[in-house]
């Protein structure tokens, strides 16, 4: 699985609002379940915890914008990509 970067904007599968991304690998608090991503509405940004969506990778449709991407993010991603190859 390839990490979609934080700061893209996605749509959810049963949805028709865009979401954006703000991080990843994210507990939810109330859940205690971890999440691939946590997003926020677009283009409202984060208003608070109460408006966070948690989901999945396979539960995102489509990308309309990919955030940004640098060596930073490709490091990123490749301890990303060993953590879950050790937890297999």
């Amino acid at each position: 699985m390839v990490w979609i970067p934080i700061g893209s904007v996605v749509m959810f599968k049963d949805w028709e609002h865009p979401l954006m991304i703000y991080g990843r690998k994210q507990m939810d608090s109330e859940t205690k379940r971890t999440w691939d991503y946590v997003c926020c509405y677009f283009p409202h940004g984060n208003i608070s915890s109460e408006y966070n969506f948690f989901l999945n990778h396979e539960d995102i449709s489509s990308v309309l914008h990919l955030g940004f991407i640098n060596e930073t993010e490709l490091e990123f991603q490749k301890l990303f990509k060993k953590e879950v190859e050790e937890k297999r």
